[in-house]
């Protein structure tokens, strides 16, 4: 673990007071995932849109990370269950519009940026993502890598439709006929609360099937950067080869429903054979504030950020009657190792943490360290 994500594991076990967070970074109009041979699909949801197997939900040009563009837009109105999803279909699938077809991948990374409308409420919306080997036409599935959400916060929830070398499932979603590999231990991070809404955080997972009569298959979850849960020595598929990794789907489904009318917003979608991490911005970002109450930063606030060793290198001035910095030497100080500086380093990574100023606000004192992200070259 670096210094940086260290400082991120321990602010995440402080749980700072303050109410403010940085909803986005101001990111490249072109992000790596572009143009990056590993990437099987990428969307950011801005230029025409992507031709997916499935789609419902609209785009919402007013809510984007980074303020400029458009997002999906997940509707749950009061007692209603939501609407929005995207299904990729790729390698070696027998359905859909495929993507690199006649791949296998086995082992496979998928990020999404979601972001709760501020303030909100009734825990965790259940689902998130899955990732799945669909073998037939009927949409028989040898395994599914489900991340969904536990109360408030999200887990893992791994499961086999393999007895042997043989596919047992007849339908998708066939659960009684799936071997459920455990969903526990959960996430800490408080995914679906109304501390933590307000602003843009990072889901990344991975699944790695097993090798075929071996248990040696493994799931990861990291959220705005930190490792929150792991499974290893997964059977997902027992000894059979036929189909690898091949659709992947995001989702939007509340079991229960929502107690109220409100919005989730998701972004930046991408899934690798490689590790993805976070959004890549210019040298001299500008950062939105956010939160669920940014009414705490009436009397202004400022904001610092922090490179991958965990030291302070920009600190701003107190930001008054706005909403968004810049990361450049007329707004704030360039400290530490980019003294004297005028932008921040190239190709590096950096965590943000904010605190209002003035007022009973004040009193919380920093954020915790958060919204993590990579310099490019620009």
């Amino acid at each position: 673990m670096t210094f940086l994500g260290a400082c991120l594991a321990a602010a995440l076990v402080a749980q700072s007071g303050s109410s403010l967070r940085i909803d986005s970074v101001s990111a490249l109009a072109r992000q790596p995932q572009a143009d990056d041979p590993a990437v099987i699909w990428f969307d950011d949801f801005d230029g025409p849109e992507k031709p997916y197997t499935e789609a419902e939900g609209g785009l919402d040009d007013r809510v984007a990370f980074g303020g400029v563009g458009r997002s999906i837009a997940c509707r749950y109105g009061k007692g209603e269950r939501g609407s929005g999803n995207r299904k990729v279909f790729f390698g070696d699938s027998p359905t859909g519009r495929v993507v690199r077809r006649g791949e296998t991948f086995d082992d496979v990374y998928w990020r999404v940026y979601v972001r709760h409308q501020p303030g909100w409420a009734g825990g965790g919306e259940d689902k998130l993502s899955r990732i799945t080997s669909i073998t037939s036409p009927r949409w028989t599935q040898a395994m599914i890598g489900h991340v969904w959400t536990s109360g408030e916060t999200l887990t893992l929830d791994p499961a086999s439709g393999v007895r042997d070398d043989r596919v047992v499932t007849t339908r998708y979603n066939d659960f009684p006929r799936l071997r459920w590999l455990g969903n526990s231990p959960t996430a800490r991070f408080p995914f679906s609360v109304p501390a933590e809404s307000g602003w843009w955080v990072r889901v990344e997972a991975r699944v790695k099937v097993n090798t075929p009569g071996e248990r040696d298959g493994l799931m990861q979850l990291w959220i705005d950067g930190r490792l929150e849960a792991e499974r290893t020595g997964l059977d997902w598929r027992g000894r059979y080869d036929g189909h690898g990794l091949n659709a992947l789907f995001l989702e939007s489904y509340w079991n229960e429903g929502s107690p109220v009318d409100q919005t989730r917003w998701l972004d930046l979608f991408a899934i690798s054979t490689r590790p993805i991490g976070p959004v890549v911005t210019p040298r001299r970002p500008v950062l939105l504030l956010g939160g669920p109450a940014p009414e705490a930063a009436r009397d202004g606030w400022e904001v610092e950020v922090a490179g991958d060793d965990g030291v302070v290198v920009w600190r701003s001035k107190p930001v008054v009657g706005a909403t968004r910095a810049t990361v450049d030497a007329e707004s704030g100080t360039f400290t530490g190792p980019l003294a004297g500086a005028d932008r921040l380093a190239a190709d590096t990574s950096h965590a943000l943490r904010v605190r209002p100023l003035g007022g009973e606000a004040a009193d919380a004192g920093w954020s915790d360290w958060h919204q993590v992200f990579r310099t490019g070259d620009e």
